[in-house]
């Protein structure tokens, strides 16, 4: 499961490492329009579920758009610097301390026409009876006809090529920059240990380096399909990123999945 302690460590760097308006403005259009589905009265907006929602972001941007929204991170740090950016965003938005198996007993049944699990989070989860307990528990927490929207890495595409390393990341405020570095590491298990180096350099006095780790399960895309038929989830749809493009296993960066309960 995603440890806690190591994103309560990266909490404080998570919105200089994310460029939000870059992204909202890809992701955005997308899950509006999915969750725009489920409207069923102009007077009563969808309500949505955002786990692992890191600093509360997208719960606050679609909460912008007219979404009812809420927020769920096992991270308590994390949770407290959404809370900061609701408040300075001017709205109100509940946002719990809540892990992965835990939705349904921190919110109860049937509560969210909606459930986002964005960022590579659910690739945190290390074994077949945690992932089905996972789905389990997500699918308990929506209403009847509620949708799931999850987006990871496309691990076919990574386990294949074998590529360990992504992007960096840059940020600077006035005389404080920062680089992020990510990269794998393969195990010997078939896991995978996801690596943040993190390079700073305060007052322009030279970089100093930080690396936070915690382990992946680079599940294909066929697994994940499966264990949502398994848990009940129906409609499945597959997508290549967060603009709504056609997922292509060799191609794709991302794998994005939307299914309903029934």
């Amino acid at each position: 499961m995603i440890d806690d302690l190591i994103y309560d460590q990266f909490s404080e760097n998570y919105d200089r490492f994310v460029n939000w308006e870059g992204r909202l403005v890809l992701e955005l259009p997308f899950l509006i329009s999915e969750i725009e589905q489920l409207r069923k009265d102009d007077k009563c907006p969808p309500s949505v579920l955002d786990v692992s929602c890191g600093t509360g972001h997208h719960a606050i941007a679609l909460q912008k758009y007219g979404f009812k929204c809420s927020g769920a991170d096992i991270s308590k740090k994390m949770v407290a610097i959404a809370r900061k950016n609701t408040l300075n965003a001017d709205l109100e938005i509940p946002f719990r301390q809540a892990g992965f198996g835990e939705l349904t007993r921190s919110y109860g049944k049937n509560k969210f026409e909606s459930l986002l699990c964005l960022g590579n989070s659910l690739p945190h989860v290390l074994d077949e009876e945690a992932m089905l307990n996972t789905l389990a528990d997500f699918k308990a927490v929506l209403k009847p006809g509620g949708k799931i929207i999850l987006q990871n890495r496309n691990f076919d595409r990574v386990v294949k090529n074998q590529g360990r390393w992504m992007n960096p990341e840059t940020h600077q405020e006035g005389n404080n920059s920062w680089i992020f570095v990510r990269f794998y590491d393969f195990l010997p298990d078939g896991q995978i240990l996801f690596n943040i180096l993190i390079l700073h350099n305060e007052n322009e006095k030279g970089f100093k380096q930080n690396v936070i780790s915690t382990r992946l399960w680079p599940f294909s895309h066929l697994q994940l399909v499966n264990w949502l038929k398994q848990s009940g989830f129906e409609a499945v749809n597959l997508y290549g990123d967060l603009q709504g493009s056609a997922y292509d296993v060799n191609q794709s960066p991302n794998l994005v999945i939307t299914a309903l309960t029934p």
